[in-house]
């Protein structure tokens, strides 16, 4: 069962970081989608310091036994362009426009609200159906 983790604001909360550890514990296959520019665009642009930032997704996600390959970078981009047809059971997220984008698409990718303070038990939810 594939889940997914936006980072800024989400994952890089520790609470996330610890629900997250425990699903790769469990075995589900966790990934990162994150808006963030990869290193290959950011220099592309110019932009040296994303580098840096992106050290940081890049340890947490191991910390966390996330593979890096794993982790997707969508330069900007809405992340259900990434997300559809890939059969994820939830997105995780505090960015709400990001949420009703998925919601308002036809895919099952539930979107789940970090925010909310039972977003933990809606992940669970979510695997459980």
């Amino acid at each position: 069962m594939k889940v997914s983790f936006d980072f800024d604001g989400t994952l890089s909360r520790e609470s996330v970081q610890e629900y997250a550890k425990e699903l790769v514990r469990r075995g589900l296959d966790v990934h990162i989608v994150t808006s963030r520019h990869s290193d290959t665009a950011a220099k592309e642009k110019g932009w040296w310091w994303i580098l840096d930032q992106n050290k940081n997704l890049f340890n947490v996600a191991q910390e966390c036994g996330i593979d890096e390959k794993n982790i997707t970078f969508t330069n900007g981009r809405d992340k259900i362009e990434y997300l559809k047809g890939k059969d994820f059971k939830f997105h995780l997220d505090d960015d709400e426009i990001e949420l009703m984008l998925i919601f308002e698409s036809d895919e099952k990718c539930m979107p789940l609200n970090v925010g909310h303070s039972d977003w933990r038990e809606n992940c669970e939810t979510e695997i459980k159906n």
